[in-house]
């Protein structure tokens, strides 16, 4: 019996089409998730001048896509509270405010390594 979601490289196919679909949709409504892609994009070169090793090159590109990975999750999550309902209510105040806290801890992170490679090259 065949899977509903196919198998193999079409289910690959699939999923791959999902994605680009949830990527156009977040930069399409999500104002932080397109800044967070432009810095993101900007970071790489800059990595590359900045990173003394290929392994702190990578960590200042990941630490990036760390912060993406955790802003599509808090669009996810205020999306599917939007949905439920529009009315206040303590527990999907809660749902949005972790999310929100989850991408500033992310942020956090960029900053901790970042901050460490500058001072490890200029000071």
């Amino acid at each position: 019996m065949q899977k509903p979601n196919g198998s193999g490289i079409g289910r690959v196919l699939k999923a791959a089409k999902c994605s680009m679909q949830g990527f156009s949709a977040s930069w399409k409504h999500e104002s932080a998730f397109r800044q967070e892609t432009v810095l993101a994009i900007i970071s790489v070169p800059l990595a590359a001048l900045l990173a003394t090793s290929v392994s702190q090159f990578a960590l200042l590109v990941s630490v990036w896509c760390l912060v993406l990975v955790v802003e599509l999750l808090n669009s996810a999550i205020e999306s599917l509270t939007d949905r439920v309902g529009l009315e206040r209510h303590e527990l999907s105040g809660r749902a949005k405010d972790m999310g929100s806290a989850a991408v500033f801890v992310s942020l956090v992170i960029v900053a901790l390594i970042w901050g460490s490679a500058l001072y490890e090259r200029f000071v």
